[in-house]
């Protein structure tokens, strides 16, 4: 449950859009990192007392690593400019029935300026959509659709298996201008537009934000049990199914690492195994990338066999890779593991990318 605590803020460390850092100290002296999202909550400034809920913190967990900033209280902000007892700035409602439940104008809503358009669509017309396990995936296929198509549209929709406010990523931050824009789905809020669902944020990336190439994976946050069917990367096999039901083109990026400590991940992780074999009704191209390390390779091809007979394995030369990962404007980082710690999985991510990029023409 909730562990609640209150103090001052002391310092601003830092900014990116939609969030600030800072640091609180509480009554016993204590200081704590701590995260405000200022379209929810207001700006916080040293003096602001704030009401925090630290309980990520306390439990030392890695990318939710901070209290976060529930208000102001002695500074609440303003109302926003449109009127709140209509519909006609939208009643988009995400993170519902939590207390900081924010109210949003869909893409898809009456409201819209796009409602009719997104109305009468119902075919993606082909569009190639990347899937992915974890956000530390979304700047690897990024490199490697603009490693050979330098000018492609590319869209991100934002999935609410981790982060619900897409504001949380630095990475997405550090991305936007490779971005033709971000759609937050379901729960998830804090993008370029917002969607209700999976659907009509695939639909939305294709007739609004034109986009040549999509790519669907979760905010970063990842939550796994150690079982099958415990972990929100399940939802992966989920986008593969809608994507096809919509007339796309689902290419599948598996999560392969020979680095990951923890036998269910190495090789093919069992969540790309299970989301791609067993939750993913409809087929996909599952991409394999060339220059693994012979061993690694050899696991990588058992693994996968079983899932030939639904989808279409594809190999993807890798010659070029490895400079468009590193000429990345941000911090490539998987499990606390950057590049050259764990290579493989970054490099099975910009061949996927790079697959997509190819079926776009």
């Amino acid at each position: 449950m909730v562990r609640w605590r209150s103090g001052t803020v002391t310092a601003v460390r830092r900014r990116w859009a939609g969030a600030v850092e800072i640091d609180v100290t509480l009554p016993d002296g204590a200081t704590m990192r701590a995260l405000a999202y200022p379209e929810l909550v207001g700006d916080p400034a040293p003096g602001d007392r704030v009401l925090l809920n630290a309980g990520a913190l306390l439990m030392g967990l890695g990318t939710g690593g901070y209290a976060l900033v529930v208000a102001l209280p002695d500074r609440l902000p303003a109302d926003p400019p449109q009127a709140g007892d209509t519909r006609d700035a939208g009643h988009l409602v995400k993170a519902r029935y939590t207390p900081l439940q924010p109210i949003m104008l869909g893409v898809d809503e009456e409201a819209s300026p796009h409602h009719a358009l997104l109305a009468a669509v119902d075919d993606l017309d082909g569009l190639p959509v990347v899937t992915a396990d974890l956000h530390s995936a979304l700047p690897a296929i990024l490199a490697g659709i603009h490693a050979d198509s330098p000018r492609a549209r590319v869209a991100y929709l934002l999935t609410d298996g981790g982060a619900l406010p897409a504001w949380f990523s630095r990475t997405l931050d550090g991305l936007r201008d490779a971005l033709v824009g971000t759609v937050s789905v379901g729960q998830a809020f804090g993008g370029d537009l917002e969607a209700a669902t999976l659907h009509t944020g695939l639909l939305a990336a294709r007739h609004v934000l034109r986009a040549d190439v999509a790519i669907v994976a979760q905010g970063p946050g990842n939550l796994g049990t150690g079982t099958r069917w415990g972990f929100s990367g399940v939802a992966v096999g989920e986008a593969v199914n809608a994507v096809a039901v919509l007339g796309g083109r689902p290419v599948g990026s598996l999560r392969i690492s020979d680095a990951d400590a923890r036998p269910r991940h190495r090789g093919v992780s069992h969540h790309s195994l299970t989301a791609y074999g067993r939750v993913a009704l409809a087929p996909a191209d599952l991409v394999v990338p060339d220059g693994l390390p012979p061993e690694l390779a050899a696991r990588v091809d058992a693994a996968l066999t079983p899932l030939a007979d639904r989808h279409t394995l594809v190999r993807v030369d890798t010659t070029g890779l490895d400079a468009a990962l590193r000429a990345l404007p941000v911090r490539l980082s998987t499990m606390g593991r950057g590049l050259d710690a764990d290579h493989a999985y970054f490099l099975a991510a910009a061949a996927a990318g790079r697959h997509a990029a190819g079926l776009a023409g």
